[in-house]
């Protein structure tokens, strides 16, 4: 389906002297051949695409609106792997399946089989969502590209589902990794009564969409509100994975990865502080210490690890969570709703990448 697409594009562009679309098109094949081992017709087609001559002036607007494609995403260098993350035992074992399918996909496809290349994660925020995305991205050594919906999404009739199509243009032009966040801001329920006729839309668009990237593209999608998503997203991903919230002994193993990095180790035991913070996710929990080793840097050899580590308690024992404003009311010694409040996603600066 893919490939029928790539060429009635390839006709068309050449029909109508679209050279910025022939270039993309022919582009979009040389990947595809490539990512099937058929490096010679990949040569030829490279050959032939070099021949093709700079747009002209009067096609650069062309050009340029072909190429936008790029503005919709971010591109970040992934650097977590997989081993590093704290995932349920079904989660593991499903990515390290994914990464072999696209390692060896030679062996599949000679077998008649493409490796999955649609992936949809859900769970509550916090708890190695978006790192899963980019473990993948590193372990294939692909680019990671994550969606921009400010980009993305347009306020007019019509506009979302052109940027679309151009995000989707530009992906399918090399083997990448392709990450939605917040799936659930396009991925929404048709039926929804409260959606209007051009989200409806949008989501009929993205379905094709999916259906038509090539394999060499992987699509990952989160969302920590997975009924919110439309019945017919279920069935386009062919791995959809749970990334429940962690019980205490997961924490405590956790933090134990974390403190034991430390150049000076705390008296409280990773158990003792792990019930002391209570019902959290791993992104909390990953804050939490690097606010103990912030204080404790920020002392400059006065405060020590345990008096930097109490403060910290003292001072968790005292957050404000969602919970308190909203109005409810909320146990804040040991919250049972604190693995809500979001986590911080692009912080490196642990050496360790959080759990999100």
């Amino acid at each position: 389906m893919a490939r029928s697409d790539l060429l009635i594009s390839l006709v068309r562009a050449g029909a109508a002297g679209d050279r910025a679309t022939l270039k993309s098109a022919a582009e979009a094949l040389v990947a595809e051949e490539r990512a099937k081992n058929h490096h010679g017709v990949a040569d030829r087609l490279e050959r032939a695409l070099a021949a093709v001559s700079v747009t002209p002036p009067a096609l650069t607007s062309n050009s340029s609106q072909a190429g936008s494609g790029k503005d919709t995403i971010l591109e970040l260098e992934p650097r977590i792997q997989l081993s590093e993350l704290m995932l349920p035992l079904p989660v593991e074992q499903g990515g390290r399946q994914l990464i072999e399918e696209h390692t060896r996909a030679d062996v599949l496809r000679a077998h008649g089989y493409e490796p999955r290349h649609r992936v949809l994660l859900s769970g509550p925020p916090g708890n190695g969502k978006t790192s899963f995305a980019e473990a993948v991205a590193e372990s294939l050594g692909l680019p990671f590209f994550v969606v921009r919906y400010d980009a993305l999404i347009g306020s007019y009739l019509g506009e979302t589902n052109a940027r679309l199509r151009k995000l989707f243009d530009y992906v399918r032009t090399r083997p990448s990794v392709l990450f939605f966040d917040e799936f659930d801001a396009i991925g929404k329920e048709r039926g929804d009564t409260h959606e209007t006729g051009e989200i409806k839309r949008v989501v009929s668009f993205l379905l094709m969409q999916l259906d038509q990237l090539p394999s060499y593209v992987v699509v990952i999608a989160a969302t920590n509100h997975a009924e919110l998503l439309d019945r017919a997203v279920w069935r386009r991903f062919q791995m959809r994975l749970g990334f429940p919230a962690p019980d205490r002994q997961r924490i405590e193993g956790f933090l134990n990865r974390v403190i034991s990095q430390w150049p000076d180790l705390p008296k409280a035991t990773s158990k003792t502080i792990s019930g002391k913070l209570g019902t959290v996710s791993f992104a909390e929990a990953l804050d939490f210490c690097q606010n103990v080793r912030r204080r404790q840097i920020l002392g400059l050899g006065e405060l020590s690890v345990d008096d930097a580590l109490r403060s910290e308690l003292d001072l968790w024992a005292t957050r404000v969570g969602p919970e308190i404003l909203n109005g409810e009311r909320s146990d804040q010694t040991n919250p049972e709703t604190a693995s809500k409040r979001g986590g911080s996603k692009t912080n490196r600066q642990a050496g360790k990448h959080p759990e999100t």
